[in-house]
């Protein structure tokens, strides 16, 4: 056949035997404490009962380099529970182990199944042909020939995932399921798998992973783990395909307490402070005890004693600028308490249900009394600030995310700032076992996953804010040393400094222009106006701070994670 080309990869015909190169982690999942839904591989939805699937064989590939990394394989699930179905096939990049997921699904009886008259599944009445790699060039880009179809759904039922065969005759019809569409929530696309172009194929395809659109705490859309794929993407479109609904309103696959606290001493992270940090973590009760004190704009100017429990703090409201919480006056004090207490330091730990419920996040927060000021690099050069970027009451994050299939961590997220990133537990470090580690970097307190200095800014350039990480004695064990603050589904009792919405620490306005401009100039005449050109491009944050807010007040509180 014309444009079919075998193309021998070894790590191809590897993923052929199952569990050849899978991503395991470094110790086995123990057996979690007993409970009602949790890790006991099957959750129900409400009609459809789903199974996770993370054992596939391979099906086709692409391969866009010759070291068969810059690539893209294609594979159906395998060992699929009697009575489920296959929803759609999954894909993911050549450059990481081979590590994913799909859910198949079954019908359940309950007493709503007979208000449609509608089985919860049905086989597609056809597939249509979305795209070939026959229409291809004759190179060895491709393993062999890939055909791409869409099952299409009866009325009434949405498809759920793309079908990979390597001949040209149309899948079987019962290949795959299609989903009630009253079952299915809208997804959408993101983050780039692959664009096989023009110069590897006569019509290009684009390929994206799938997520539902409405996620966080109480997102009820379910990922399928299928993947997207067009001639072409457009931020916002209507996808073709569905994602899953759980209508479960009680989430049974939740962890209970016991297993909350079981995964927490089995998966929390080590988390590495810079070895020359000065401003290290404490806990909340240290930080009131030791002398912070509650302003308000309508009170003396001597501020307010907080006692250990922060019961005396205003409960509720919204951040409105009438409280905030500060230093003592006394320099010695202040000084005392902008350190930090490394001994009394504590996660604060958030745990809520992610992606309808079929994964939890356990949320990890750090408390640091203050955040020290900031470098900023430019080029070779590196400029300590005075002041800027200091503030009172710094409240940084990372995240693990759990499935509620099986108890085993799938990635953490790592919040960065303004920002953050998800790493896939193949790319993490660990520590004593299942622990990864987090590293914490100076003054700021973002995370990351390996220790280095980071730019906070425009790295292409050189440009921007230092975050410097880096292993150090200074370290929290989070398995060891944590508390579970906040469980809204288990209604777990929160403290009361949690109801505090106001700002942890006054509002500043940093003069750094001024600071930045005294560097610049004693910079020789021809290079003051390509400094003063680079030093507008730093983050805004350079330039003022609101004063920062408690837990509840971000957005990551209820919402998702950015991805």
């Amino acid at each position: 056949m014309l444009g079919c080309n075998c193309f021998v990869w070894s790590r191809v015909t590897d993923l052929i035997q199952p569990g050849s190169d899978y991503f395991s982690l470094p110790d086995p999942i123990p057996h979690w404490p007993q409970g009602s839904g949790f890790a006991t591989s099957r959750i129900g939805l409400g009609e459809l009962e789903v199974c996770q699937i993370t054992r596939f064989e391979f099906v086709w590939g692409c391969n866009l380099s010759t070291d068969g990394k810059r690539g893209v394989s294609f594979y159906k699930p395998i060992s699929i529970p009697d009575g489920f179905f296959c929803l759609g096939h999954y894909c993911q990049s050549n450059e990481n182990p081979l590590r994913g997921f799909v859910l198949v699904a079954r019908e359940m009886t309950t007493q709503n199944s007979s208000c449609y008259n509608m089985p919860s599944l049905s086989k597609p009445v056809d597939y249509s042909l979305m795209w070939s790699s026959n229409e291809g060039d004759d190179d060895e880009s491709f393993d062999g020939c890939g055909y791409f179809w869409l099952p299409q759904s009866p009325e009434g039922y949405k498809s759920l995932g793309f079908v990979v065969t390597n001949k040209s005759d149309k899948p079987d019809l019962d290949e795959v399921k299609c989903v009630r569409s009253d079952l299915t929530d809208t997804c959408e696309a993101y983050g780039l798998i692959m664009d096989i172009h023009s110069k590897f194929s006569k019509i290009p395809l684009t390929i994206r992973n799938t997520r539902p659109l409405h996620r966080g705490m109480y997102g009820r859309g379910v990922s399928v783990g299928t993947f997207f794929c067009g001639y072409s993407f457009s931020s916002g479109e209507e996808l073709s395909i569905a994602c899953l609904k759980n209508l479960d309103s009680d989430l049974h696959a939740m962890p209970n307490i016991d297993q909350i606290h079981a995964l927490v001493t089995h998966y929390g992270p080590a988390v590495f402070f810079h070895p020359d940090e000065v401003y290290l973590p404490s806990s909340v009760s240290w930080f009131f005890e030791n002398g912070a004190l509650l302003y308000s704009n309508s009170s003396s100017s001597t501020g307010q004693a907080i006692d250990s429990q922060g019961s005396n703090l205003p409960n509720g409201g919204t951040n409105d600028g009438t409280y905030w919480i500060d230093l003592p006056c006394d320099n010695n004090r202040r000084q005392t308490l902008k350190k930090g207490n490394l001994e009394s330091a504590k996660l604060y730990i958030h745990v809520k249900p992610a992606l309808g419920g079929t994964f939890t996040d356990i949320v990890m927060w750090v408390f640091c009394p203050f955040n020290g000021p900031g470098t900023v690099k430019v080029g070779l050069m590196n400029i300590s600030l005075s002041k800027v970027g200091e503030h009172v009451g710094d409240w940084e994050h990372f995240t693990l995310r759990v499935s509620n299939f099986s108890g085993e961590l799938w990635s953490v997220y790592f919040s960065q700032h303004s920002g953050g990133e998800w790493v896939e537990a193949f790319d993490l470090e660990f520590i004593e076992g299942n622990k990864s580690v987090i590293y914490s970097s100076k003054s700021g307190h973002a995370s990351y996953s390996r220790p280095g200095s980071y730019i906070q800014g425009s790295s292409k350039l050189g440009i921007g804010v230092r975050n410097d990480a880096a292993l150090s004695s200074y370290c929290v064990h989070s398995s060891r040393k944590f508390e579970i603050i906040a469980a809204e589904y288990l209604g777990v009792k929160e403290p009361c400094w949690l109801q505090y919405m106001r700002k942890w620490g006054p509002s500043i306005v940093y003069d750094s222009r001024t600071e930045l401009d005294k560097i610049i100039d004693v910079l020789p005449p021809a290079v003051k106006n390509s400094m003063r050109n680079i030093l507008n491009k730093l983050p805004l944050e350079l330039y003022g701070e609101e004063g920062p807010t408690g837990p509840k007040e971000k957005n990551n509180w209820i919402g998702d994670e950015r991805w």
